[in-house]
This record gives C-alpha cells, structure tokens and sequence, in this order.
C-alpha cells in the first residue's frame, strides 16, 4: 500500500472517528470470530483500536460450540426443541462452567495482554441480568430476561474498563440460567441506551434473494422482508432483536461478518462498511 492511499484511508475514516468518540457500542462477539485464533487476534486489535480512540465497547459472548464439546466430554445428554437448548441442571453447571469460568476469563485476559483493561463478568454478577424459566420451563434451566440493573456496568465504564460479559443469569432465589447472548446483548444495550449494536455473525450481513448484500434496513422494511421469505431462519429473531433495540432508543444496529478481518474496523470506519445497518424508519 503506498502513502498516498494510506493517507485516503485515514482521510475517510476521520469523521466516523470525531463522530464515534466517547460512544457506547454493544458487541455480541461469537461465531468463527470467536473459535479462529487469527481472528480472535484480529478482534482484538480492533477492540484496542476502539478503545484508544475513545470508544466504550461493551462485549457479550456466546460459546455454544464448545458447550457442546464439554457436554460429550462428560457424556452429558442435550436437546434441542424449537431451536432451543433444553438446560437441565447437569447441563445448567457446564454452561456456566464454560461461559463464565472459561470463555469469559480467556476473553478478558487475552484482551488485557493486547492492551486493554478489561473484566470479565456475567449476568449474575451484581444482578446485572435477571432471568426466569423461558416458556414456564418448557426449556429447563434456559432463561429468557425479565430485567436488568447496569449500576456496576456504568461504575466499569466511568473507570474506563472494557466490560466482557457471560450471558449467564439469575433469578432472586439463586437459580443459574442458560441465556442466548443475543438477547442478552439486546438487553444491555438497550438498558445503556447505546449508540450501536453490533452482532459479529458467520453470515455477510442479510441477503437479498439473488444472494447480494442488503446495505441498509429500515424497520419499516423488516416485516415485508420476513414475508418475502428474505429474512429466514435463525436471522429472524436476530433482527427482530434488532428491531426491539431500535424502538428502546439504540441508535444503529450492524450485522457483520465476523469471518473478514477487521471486521469491526471496516464498518465502522469506512464509508461503505461491509455489512448491514438497520435503522429506525
């Protein structure tokens, strides 16, 4: 790359710099992003990046990937049923095991080496998410999010501490449950009132039916899109998640390829991002 395209690349960038500076963006971290080593390098960077030009990122992480794995280790049965893990108690003590004992700390320490002060928390920490029984217990211990308390979240960020948080719940009488991070990150944001939602995915963004990109969503546009079978599958309640962030007061919410690297970086910073935005209208 010679000097005159480099500088082009700072020139384009710097008013989404001036723009984004001091605002707060929600990440749900997951998908190869979070299993490839090069990535998981990569996101880091942007993540230091962010945090050095004045940025508040808040992550929330999944790992029903390894979740899985552990399950077999211990020869622990689990379903699924509507797309839903079923989390008996057994299954209940490796979720947390995995999320908040292992992916979570990893997570936190690995960013901290790259430069960045951050802890590692979960829901249940300082009741930041409070969860019941999702469907009166149909699922077992998988939880839905009934409410949440962000005192300690806003104490980490006025010390300048990168929050990284285990969807992991609990209720008033102790229970753990097992929570989707999505939901979990559209919660946190929307408590925050944050300026961005971004879910790091191992999809483009949302796709037309001839397979290209769709750069930008209105929420008008959501329910025709569903119907014309456009949005399908598994990024229905994503974008419906979306929607609910929107309507609680986030400003933009991003749908990105966590494949690309710098995935972050290229759609925050560049004039025509590499995934989809879907905005209030």
């Amino acid at each position: 790359m010679n000097r005159l395209m480099t500088a082009e690349i700072l020139l384009d960038a710097l008013p989404f710099i001036k723009n984004f500076r001091g605002s707060r963006m929600v990440i749900k971290y997951g998908g190869s992003a979070q299993l490839n080593p090069e990535l998981k390098k990569q996101f880091a960077k942007d993540i230091v990046m962010l945090y050095m030009l004045g940025i508040c990122p808040i992550i929330v992480h999944g790992g029903g990937k390894r979740i899985n794995e552990v399950l077999e280790i211990f020869g622990i049965a689990s379903e699924f049923v509507d797309g839903l893990r079923v989390t008996s108690a057994e299954c209940m003590e490796v979720v947390e095991m995995v999320l908040s004992g292992q992916i979570n700390k990893e997570l936190a320490y690995f960013l901290t080496l790259n430069g960045v002060k951050a802890v590692g928390i979960s829901g249940k920490d300082s009741s930041l998410l409070n969860a019941r029984a999702k469907s009166g217990g149909r699922f077992g211990l998988t939880g839905e999010i009934i409410g949440s308390n962000i005192e300690m979240l806003e104490a980490l960020l006025q010390g300048g501490i990168v929050p990284v948080i285990s969807p992991v719940s609990g209720d008033d009488n102790g229970n753990s449950y097992n929570v989707n991070a999505d939901e979990a990150t559209c919660e946190i944001a929307k408590a925050l009132k944050a300026d961005k939602v971004i879910f790091l995915t191992d999809t483009q963004g949302v796709l037309d039916q001839n397979g290209s990109l769709l750069k930008s969503i209105k929420t008008s546009e959501v329910g025709g899109l569903i119907d014309e079978g456009v949005i399908s599958g598994g990024m229905i309640p994503k974008i419906l998640a979306c929607v609910e962030c929107l309507n609680a007061g986030v400003k933009k919410v991003h749908i990105v390829d966590g494949r690309v690297e710098h995935s972050l970086l290229l759609e925050l910073f560049t004039s025509g991002g590499i995934g989809s935005e879907i905005v209030l209208c």
